[in-house]
């Protein structure tokens, strides 16, 4: 398999994929391969992990996909990492899927998705974690996702009785959004033909 550290890739791969981790054909198709090859490589990694007590992370196999996940030695530190109030401020992007799920509930992932444009995997890991939003249920139709909605946490942590507390949305947010998008465009526009481009 050539002089590439295929260990050290699949260890990246494994920590970007997070939770849902890496089935062993995704492995193979990222690294080009084979099943033998692939297989391989994420036992001499799982062995490194398992040799090593000095490493605060191992490598486990749950319903056919591969995983990093922390040791439960340290459990107690990583709740203390979680509730510690200097770590309890939210990210912008965790900031704007509280929102979404506060004002839609209950909403699956992938309708949050819509609406940010972006992937929300990790704020709702991170909100979660903090409890500010749960599993509510399971969508109708296919795949039957899971519905978000937030918790007396979030109600606590806002400093309100109910979600009838929430300020009310701007009933035009759309057009003032798409407007804001056409003043700059022109704004950007007229610049261009200011300066003679």
């Amino acid at each position: 398999m050539d002089n590439i550290n295929w260990k050290g890739i699949l260890e990246s791969l494994l920590f970007a994929a997070g939770d849902e981790g890496l089935s062993l054909k995704q492995v193979c198709a990222v690294l080009d391969l084979s099943e033998d090859e692939a297989n391989d490589t994420l036992q001499d990694l799982k062995k490194d992990y398992d040799e090593n007590d000095d490493r605060g992370i191992y490598m486990t196999e749950l319903a056919g996909t591969f995983q990093l996940v922390t040791k439960k030695c340290h459990a107690d530190y990583l709740k203390k990492l979680v509730e510690s109030p200097s770590v309890s401020s939210l990210s912008q992007a965790a900031l704007e899927t509280l929102a979404i799920i506060a004002y839609k509930q209950p909403i699956t992932r992938v309708e949050i998705e819509q609406i940010r444009g972006v992937k929300t995997e990790r704020p709702i890991h991170t909100l979660t974690s903090k409890g500010l939003v749960k599993e509510v249920g399971r969508a109708e139709g296919t795949g039957r996702a899971y519905l978000f909605g937030t918790t007396k946490e979030f109600l606590d942590y806002f400093g309100m009785n109910n979600l009838d507390e929430l300020p009310p949305l701007p009933e035009n947010i759309v057009e003032d959004f798409a407007q804001d998008e056409a003043d700059l465009f022109f704004e950007k526009f007229q610049e261009t033909i200011d300066s003679g481009e």
